[in-house]
């Protein structure tokens, strides 16, 4: 299982989504979740609107190809029409262990067109994945509790579809439930499965764990 730093590794909320907090993540061999917008004309890494001075995708990117080690990139697209841009910056720091996730469907199509990896959502609100067969993989989100079981992961990971879960504190619910059936099922074994979390060190710690 690879392990994702959502908005890098942080201690405080005004970290996330910095510099600082990439590089801790890239030298602690971390992939990386993080926010694409645009703004000025150029793709910027921000969750919320730009308000000037933000990291450039650019940036962000040269950064990381001097961390081969931290992947899987999980590129959230916040805003329509990067398509063209996002797939240039890849390719120009060659990077291939990325994937775009979360944008609208007409503009997912897009990036599907070019050939750019886009994973699809699964979540108790979308039972139903759009794109399901041409997607690079599965997002799989839980907004209220975990309503999925362990089975329905090994069932897409035996399919060669690529999982992502997103660990339940990022919607502020406790995590080593969800952790400790992750390990019980033995899927933390899969090299298909990544975990999205704000606990990166800890995930690393406690599924490097033996049985």
């Amino acid at each position: 299982m690879k392990i994702v730093a959502h908005r890098g590794c942080w201690s405080a909320a005004a970290q996330k989504n910095s510099p600082g907090a990439f590089e801790r993540a890239l030298r602690g061999g971390f992939g990386i979740e993080t926010d694409l917008r645009d703004a000025g004309g150029e793709v910027v890494i921000s969750h919320d609107m730009p308000r000037g001075g933000e990291m450039t995708l650019d940036a962000f990117l040269a950064l990381c190809a001097r961390h081969p080690g931290g992947r899987p990139l999980a590129l959230n697209i916040k805003a329509d029409g990067l398509q063209a841009k996002v797939a240039a910056a890849l390719a120009a720091h060659r990077i291939d262990d990325a994937f775009v996730f979360d944008m609208a469907l007409p503009d997912a199509l897009g990036y599907l067109a070019q050939a750019t990896p886009a994973y699809t959502r699964l979540s108790e609100y979308e039972s139903a994945p759009a794109f399901l067969a041409q997607a690079a993989g599965i997002w799989l989100d839980a907004f209220h509790g975990e309503w999925y079981p362990a089975q329905l992961v090994a069932d897409w990971l035996a399919r060669d579809k690529p999982v992502c879960i997103v660990s339940p504190e990022l919607h502020r619910r406790p995590h080593l439930a969800l952790w400790q059936g992750l390990r019980a099922a033995g899927l933390q074994r899969h090299a298909g499965l990544s975990l999205c979390t704000d606990f990166p060190s800890a995930a690393k710690e406690y599924f490097s764990e033996p049985d």
